[in-house]
């Protein structure tokens, strides 16, 4: 079984804060990560370097998610690249369409995967993991990083709950 720093990830999203939010998640389990901010930014990189597996969204400017979608499944070398969809639309009517016809493209390939928005981590993380059927690797020892980084760390696993404490309590302090 392969490692998840064996494998590169395109996530494609024209929000900023989803983009890396996405690429952040997964690089904390070890994945190699590239980034595009639209479709066509997406399929230029894939020109350039395929990667394993994409998370693609299905509305941005410049070219639509199913457009890369039909672009790739029509190219002999990139039609089997696993692309995960991720959306906010996949019930709605700005993206059911695109679903429906994302959906038919998919007839007779290995099956792709929609994950509706907001995403968390461990699905998007064990959806990723089931396709690329790879290990993830080690958290870090927090006790080796330094004290910004021990903190900002915990402070990303944290519920919400937890950090209205912490605030709380550097508000009192």
């Amino acid at each position: 079984m392969a490692l998840a720093s064996e494998k590169r990830i395109l996530v494609v999203d024209d929000e900023p804060d989803i983009r890396n939010y996405l690429a952040n998640c997964l690089q904390d389990v070890g994945f190699q990560v590239d980034t595009a901010v639209d479709g066509q930014d997406a399929l230029d990189k894939v020109a350039v370097s395929p990667p394993d597996l994409m998370t693609l969204d299905l509305i941005m400017p410049r070219k639509s998610g199913i457009s890369v979608i039909k672009e790739l499944r029509a190219d002999e070398e990139l039609k089997t690249l696993p692309i995960i969809v991720i959306t906010a639309h996949a019930r709605d009517e700005w993206g059911s369409d695109d679903i429906k016809a994302a959906s038919a493209f998919a007839l007779g390939m290995k099956s792709r995967y929609t994950l509706e928005k907001p995403v968390t981590p461990e699905s998007l993380i064990s959806t990723i993991k089931d396709i690329l059927e790879v290990e993830l690797e080690e958290k870090e020892d927090v006790s080796q990083l330094s004290d910004r980084e021990a903190i900002s760390a915990m402070l990303n696993g944290s519920d919400s709950e937890t950090l209205k404490k912490i605030r709380e309590m550097l508000a009192e302090g």
